[in-house]
C-alpha cells in the first residue's frame, strides 16, 4: 500500500489533517455599533464640535428677526424678500431657538458633556482616595532628582520626610524603605468643576427657556397694568409654561421723567430715566412705591420688570358729526428717530357716527422750523414746544371683520378709508381743536403724556445659571494655577555607616522650586546639592 493511500473509514494522522478554518468575524453587530456611537459621542472632541455648532446655530438668531421677539419684523421680511424668506422659514431660521435642529444639537451637547464629565468625576474621586504610587526603581531618571548622604539612620530620614511632606499638605504613604507623597488634585478638580458647571449652565438655560416667560407692555402715565395674558403687548412663554401660573400683581405708572444734556456737543443726549411706580404683589397686599430705573429692575411675583424704552402719548378728544364724544384717551406714538423723539401714531375711532373716523399724526416734542422755513423738525427730545400735524380719514376701519390689525397702522387707506383732503390736515398745539371738513366732527389735542416700555421677565434658571457661571470661573482658574506634584524619598544604608538618601520629583508641566525647598529642608541646610560629596572628596585627599 502506498503511503499516500488511506483506507476508507480510517482517519488521517493529526499531522496530516488540514487545519480547521478560523471563523470570520461577523461585524460589530447592533450592540457593538451602539457602543461605538456612545464612545464617539462622549469624547471631548465631539463636545467641542457640538459647542461650536450651538454657537454657529445661534448666529441666524441674532441676524434675522425672530417670531418670538418681533413677529411684525418677520412679516416685513417676507414682504421685502418674497423669494428668500420662504426658504429661510423652511429651516426654522425665524425661530432658531425653537427649531428642532437647534434642540437636537443642544440635547446632544448636554448628553455628550454628561457622558464625558461624569465618568471622569468618579474616576477622579477614586484617584483622590487611592494611595500615592510607589517610588520608581530609579529615582535619578526623574525630571527632578537629588541624592545626598547623612549620618541619620534610614528610619529617622523617612520619619522626617513623612513629617515634612505632611506639613506641606501632601498625601503621604510610607513603606519600609521609601516615602511616596502626592498633591495637586485641586487642579484636576477645578477642571472637572468647570465642565460640570458648564453642564449645569446648559441645564439652567434649558430650565429657564422651558418654564419661564417674557412679556413686553407699554404703559402710559396714569394707567395700571394687571399681570394677565391679555394685557401684554407681546408675550413669549416657555414651552412648559402655563398661563394660569401668572402671579396676580399690578403696576401703576404715576410719572415718567427723562433728563437730557442741555449744552455742549452732547446736547439732547439722555442722562437719566426715572419711572415713578406703584405696585401690589397680590390684590390684597398693600401698595408700595418704587423708582424704576435702567438696570435697576423691580422684583415682583418671581419676575423682574425692566425699563427698556420711553416715548410720548398725546391725549386726544374726538367728537363725531352728532357732537358726541366718540374717543378720549392718550395714544402712544412710536419714535421715527431717537435723537429728538420725533414720533408718529394713529387714532382709530370706530364709535363715531355716521362714519367711522381715523387719524394719522406726527409729533414734534420741541418743534422748530428749518432754516428755509419749509419744514418742521424737533430740536430737542424733551417736550419744550410740542406740536402735531394731523391727517383725517373717514369710512370703515374694519375692526369688526375678525382680521387682526396693528394699533400703530391704518389699514384700507384709499379703499375702505378715504382721506378728507388738504382740508383734513392741520398743525396743532396743545389745547387746540380742529373742525373736520363736511361736518364730520372735531378733534382736540388735549396735551401730552409720556409712556414707558416695560419688559417682564421670569427666568427660574437665572440663579442656577449665575451659580454655575461663578463655579466655572473658579474651576478654570484653579485648573490653571494648581498642578499635580509627586515626591518620593528613599533611604538606605551606604558605605562607611552613612545613609544614602534619594529624592525624586515629578510635576505636571514645568518643574517648580518646591522640590528644591523640600530637598533643602530634608538635608537640614541651605546649600547646593553635591556639597557633601565635595567635602568628603576633600577629606580623602587630605588623608
Amino acid at each position: 500500500m502506498d503511503d499516500t493511500d488511506i483506507e476508507p473509514g480510517v482517519a488521517a494522522p493529526p499531522e496530516r489533517q488540514a487545519a480547521e478554518e478560523v471563523p470570520r468575524p461577523k461585524g460589530l453587530g447592533p450592540i457593538g455599533w451602539l457602543r461605538w456611537a456612545w464612545r464617539q459621542l462622549t469624547t471631548m472632541r465631539t463636545a467641542l464640535i457640538l459647542l461650536f455648532l450651538v454657537a454657529l446655530g445661534a448666529v441666524p438668531g441674532s441676524i434675522l428677526p425672530q417670531r418670538a421677539q418681533s413677529p411684525e419684523k418677520v412679516d416685513q421680511y417676507f414682504v421685502d424678500h418674497t423669494s428668500l424668506a420662504p426658504w429661510l422659514d423652511r429651516f426654522s431660521l425665524f425661530d432658531v431657538f425653537g427649531a428642532p435642529w437647534f434642540a437636537a444639537i443642544y440635547i446632544l451637547l448636554f448628553v455628550s458633556l454628561a457622558g464625558c464629565v461624569i465618568p471622569r468625576a468618579f474616576k477622579h474621586y477614586r484617584g483622590m482616595r487611592a494611595r500615592p504610587p510607589a517610588a520608581p526603581r530609579n529615582l535619578m531618571r526623574l525630571p527632578q532628582s537629588e541624592t545626598y548622604e547623612t549620618d541619620a539612620s534610614p528610619d529617622e530620614v523617612l520619619a522626617e520626610a513623612r513629617k515634612l511632606l505632611r506639613g506641606r499638605r501632601f498625601r503621604v504613604d510610607a513603606s519600609e524603605s521609601s516615602v511616596a507623597a502626592e498633591k495637586g488634585y485641586l487642579g484636576e478638580t477645578g477642571n472637572l468643576v468647570f465642565h460640570l458647571a458648564l453642564l449645569a449652565l446648559l441645564f439652567a438655560l434649558g430650565l429657564g427657556s422651558s418654564f419661564g416667560y417674557r412679556g413686553n407692555v407699554l404703559l402710559t402715565e396714569g394707567n395700571t397694568f394687571a399681570n394677565s395674558l391679555s394685557r401684554y403687548d407681546q408675550f413669549m412663554p416657555g414651552r412648559e409654561f402655563d398661563s394660569d401660573d401668572l402671579p396676580p400683581f399690578t403696576m401703576t405708572l404715576d410719572d415718567f421723567r427723562a433728563t437730557y444734556q442741555t449744552q455742549g456737543a452732547k446736547r439732547g443726549q439722555a442722562i437719566d430715566f426715572l419711572a415713578k411706580m406703584r405696585y401690589r404683589e397680590t390684590p390684597d397686599s398693600p401698595e408700595k412705591p418704587y423708582d424704576l430705573k435702567v438696570n435697576h429692575p423691580l422684583k415682583i411675583g418671581g419676575a423682574k420688570v425692566y425699563l427698556i424704552n420711553h416715548g410720548y402719548s398725546p391725549v386726544f378728544t374726538v367728537r363725531d358729526a352728532k357732537g358726541n364724544v366718540a374717543f378720549r384717551d392718550a395714544v402712544p406714538f412710536l419714535q421715527m428717530e431717537n435723537r429728538n423723539q420725533t414720533a408718529e401714531g394713529v387714532i382709530k375711532v370706530p364709535d363715531a357716527e355716521p362714519d367711522e373716523l381715523a387719524f394719522y399724526a406726527i409729533l414734534w416734542p420741541s418743534a422748530v422750523a428749518t432754516p428755509d422755513q419749509k419744514q418742521i423738525v424737533s430740536a430737542f427730545p424733551a417736550p419744550l414746544n410740542p406740536m402735531i400735524t394731523i391727517s383725517s380719514f373717514k369710512g370703515r376701519l374694519g375692526l369688526d371683520s375678525g382680521v387682526p390689525q396693528s394699533v400703530y397702522k391704518l389699514e384700507g387707506i384709499g379703499k375702505t378709508l378715504q382721506p378728507l383732503g388738504r382740508d383734513g390736515q392741520k398743525i396743532m398745539k396743545p389745547g387746540e381743536t380742529f373742525k373736520l371738513p363736511d361736518g364730520a366732527g372735531t378733534v382736540t389735542f388735549e396735551g401730552l403724556k409720556e409712556w414707558a416700555a416695560l419688559s417682564v421677565n421670569r427666568d427660574p434658571g437665572r440663579m442656577p445659571a449665575l451659580v454655575a457661571a461663578i463655579l466655572a470661573i473658579v474651576g478654570v482658574v484653579a485648573s490653571f494655577l494648581v498642578r499635580r506634584r509627586r515626591v518620593w524619598v528613599r533611604a538606605g544604608a551606604g558605605e562607611g555607616g552613612r545613609t544614602v538618601v534619594e529624592v525624586g520629583g515629578l510635576t505636571l508641566g514645568n518643574p517648580t522650586s518646591e522640590f528644591d525647598d523640600i530637598v533643602a529642608a530634608l538635608r537640614g541646610e541651605q546649600e547646593k546639592p553635591g556639597t557633601d560629596q565635595a567635602a568628603a572628596s576633600a577629606t580623602e585627599s587630605e588623608e
